[in-house]
């Protein structure tokens, strides 16, 4: 499928959340992640099972406030997880770390897979903004980030594919809060 030129270029995750209107939602589909940032503090709190949880520390303070002010200004943020069960490792480490994103205004759900059996479902995880703009974001098997990381699709069947994917997703996910790990 060819791309036009604006769709080679994909804009900074901070300029696709401003530029959101009323609706950014993300669709989380591996067990596990090893992105970045994120490794270090899961292999903290693998030995020692402490996980950063404070909306004010540096790790958090900045995705706290953007998510924050972007709720504040009527953007719905929404999150869904589908995982495996029995939950991997990582699952929990990321199960831990969920009360930030809702106090920083994200709604979240949980997915067991099986329960996603008969869902049609895009091959990668995705952010979508607007119900218009698609990121999809690339993996290694690893769970790092592949190259190229990120891939912007703005046709209307695969923006449609994606929101419907995610309210399947939604409709049937567990709240973080009556979910258990």
């Amino acid at each position: 499928m060819s791309q036009n030129a604006e769709q080679l270029v994909v804009p900074s995750f901070d300029d696709l959340l401003a530029r959101a209107q009323r609706s950014a939602v993300h669709l989380e589909m591996r067990d596990s992640y090893s992105v970045g940032g994120e490794s270090s503090g899961f292999r903290r709190w693998q030995q020692t099972g402490e996980r950063d949880n404070d909306p004010n520390s540096d790790y958090w303070r900045p995705w706290v406030e953007q998510i924050a002010a972007t709720v504040a200004r009527g953007v719905v943020i929404r999150r869904a997880r589908i995982v495996s069960e029995p939950v991997t490792d990582y699952i929990r480490y990321e199960h831990g770390g969920t009360v930030v994103n809702l106090a920083s205004g994200e709604q979240v759900r949980w997915l067991p897979r099986r329960l996603a059996s008969d869902l049609a479902l895009p091959g990668n995880d995705f952010w979508i903004f607007d119900g218009e703009t698609v990121v999809f974001n690339h993996f290694t098997g690893e769970g790092d980030w592949a190259e190229p990381p990120k891939e912007l699709r703005t046709e209307p069947a695969v923006a449609k594919l994606c929101v419907d994917a995610f309210e399947a997703v939604w409709d049937r996910g567990i709240p973080h809060e009556q979910y258990h790990v």
